[in-house]
């Protein structure tokens, strides 16, 4: 899964077709992503001494991570990612579209002598 932790995402399919939104949490084990604004539900919530309103509260559920495409901040268009090494060694996730790096995924290996 190359989608990480406060990407920039659009939704591929369901009712937030389109929408651009940020990436609160990955689940990996579920392969699931909660987008911020996307997939919002209404949870009802009972008075308690603790939330002595009640009322609707209104939080975003998980998406599958097929649904969502990385856009590329350099390209600004929704692409496919990619995983490479770096000249030093470093493996890097890229845009498929644009070719340009998206972040480092490991530190280059030492070898030790």
């Amino acid at each position: 899964m190359r989608v990480r932790q406060d990407d920039l995402v659009e939704v591929l399919a369901g009712d937030d077709r389109g929408v651009r939104g940020r990436v609160l949490r990955v689940d990996r084990q579920a392969g699931k992503v909660i987008v911020e604004g996307v997939n919002r539900v209404y949870k009802h919530v009972r008075r308690t001494q603790r939330n002595p309103q009640g009322g609707r509260l209104s939080k975003e559920m998980p998406i599958p991570v097929s649904n969502v495409a990385l856009v590329c901040s350099s390209c600004g268009k929704p692409t496919r990612v990619g995983a490479r090494f770096t000249s030093e060694g470093a493996k890097e996730r890229y845009c498929k579209k644009c070719g340009a790096s998206l972040g480092e995924l490991r530190p280059p290996r030492t070898t030790a002598s």
